[in-house]
């Protein structure tokens, strides 16, 4: 078998890898990425938060994905049946970015990973991970070529970027479960025809189903005229419904008046997909000679668009932790990765835990929110959820407390 050497392999060349890429290359260090599709390709998740707009800035993409001429995007927006709130990210509580993209991710993962490999970086499209060998002085990965050869990579250092298909967890049996109850998600791109005026094309829409608190809807609109579409809820929920899921999706959307009301010139020329079990989880962030990025470590829930922005941060964390490790510095990672990356992703799960529970909607939707609240809230939905300055970041159980004063 043939086996090549390299400093830095990383697996997937998604948001995550392909960011990683950057900054390694910023280091000097040599980084070949295995990507088991071809780009572009059809990836979820479109809205991006601003704080990841400093980790795209920091690997030196931004021209990049400012160039590629995206749908701006300044904010979120709330609907519960006749209740409607919405939050600027111009106003928040935390320093940095305000303004961010909802994009369509087969051409934005497509920019970043043009950008990585015009940085230096390699990346081999079509290529899978079969097997994983960490228990050696260096990991090392067998890969299947397009041509149906095998082959091994050996690197001073793995890091895993394979998002939902979580490479490592998989073959090196980190996994465990998730906190989080089993949910699912119908989606689909259409052409949406949402008369102008009606609809703020600069915010994600987050609508509520009436009946149901923990069932919502998104609405992302791109800058060509579509958006991507999606219902979330408890498997058990999604299943009462028959048809393709283009159909289910449709019935349940017809359950919610406002959304089908704006929807209801829209064009569904694409089919719906199916995610079901998509929270995860990991028994550890890391090991010898390897860390896991993004998704492929843990993915929380897409209420609040958290996973591109926690994809690029653990790409920043793990990047500076190799960097001093490869200058002969002691690296603790568990200390310098592992419990940073997880302090943020503990706010985020606060407040997807409050969302589903309702009381997260009682505190956005309530009447008479302190401004100075609010704009610590909407830091945290800009994707500030490692400011520790910001008091509900610090101490995530205060939003229990502002629960229970919106309910009473």
């Amino acid at each position: 078998m043939r086996v090549e050497q390299t400093e830095i392999l990383i697996i997937g060349a998604g948001p995550a890898g392909s960011v990683a890429a950057g900054l390694l290359r910023k280091q000097g260090r040599q980084v070949l990425v295995i990507e088991k599709e071809q780009f572009p390709r059809f990836s979820i998740g479109e809205s991006l938060l601003p704080q990841s707009m400093a980790y795209i800035e920091e690997a030196g993409f931004l021209r990049d994905v400012v160039e590629a001429g995206f749908q701006y995007k300044n904010g979120a927006a709330f609907r519960r049946g006749e209740q409607r709130t919405a939050f600027d990210f111009r106003d928040k509580f935390s320093e940095g970015w305000a303004t961010t993209y909802q994009v369509q991710r087969a051409d934005f993962d497509h920019v970043l990973a043009k950008a990585a490999e015009k940085a230096g970086a390699e990346i081999r499209y079509r290529h899978q991970v079969v097997s994983v060998d960490v228990a050696g002085e260096r990991p090392s990965v067998n890969v299947l070529s397009p041509e149906g050869e095998t082959y091994q990579v050996c690197a001073r250092f793995l890091l895993d970027a394979s998002g939902f298909g979580r490479i490592l967890p998989r073959l090196l049996d980190l996994e465990t479960p998730s906190a989080f109850p089993v949910r699912g998600a119908y989606f689909t791109h259409i052409e949406d025809h949402i008369p102008v005026g009606s609809f703020d094309r600069n915010k994600i829409l987050v609508s509520v189903h009436p009946e149901h608190v923990d069932v919502w809807f998104w609405t992302i609109p791109f800058s060509n005229g579509r958006c991507s579409q999606g219902v979330v809820a408890r498997t058990e929920f999604l299943e009462r419904y028959s048809g393709t899921e283009t159909e289910r999706l449709r019935a349940i959307i017809a359950e919610t008046p406002t959304l089908a009301h704006l929807l209801k010139d829209a064009v569904w020329d694409t089919p719906a997909r199916k995610l079901t079990g998509y929270a995860a989880n990991v028994k550890s962030l890391w090991g010898k000679g390897y860390a896991l990025l993004g998704n492929a470590g843990e993915f929380l829930d897409p209420v609040f668009s958290s996973g591109v922005t926690i994809a690029v941060k653990s790409a920043s964390l793990a990047a500076a932790a190799i960097a001093r490790e490869f200058e002969g510095e002691p690296v603790d990672w568990e200390a310098d990765y592992a419990k940073p990356l997880k302090a943020g992703v503990d706010t985020f799960r606060a407040f997807v835990e409050s969302w589903y529970d309702g009381g997260f909607q009682k505190v956005i939707f309530h009447e008479n929110g302190a401004p100075e609240i609010r704009r610590m809230i909407s830091a945290i939905l800009a994707g500030y959820a490692w400011d520790r300055s910001n008091p509900y970041v610090a101490e995530p159980r205060r939003l229990k407390t502002l629960e229970q004063l919106c309910s009473a």
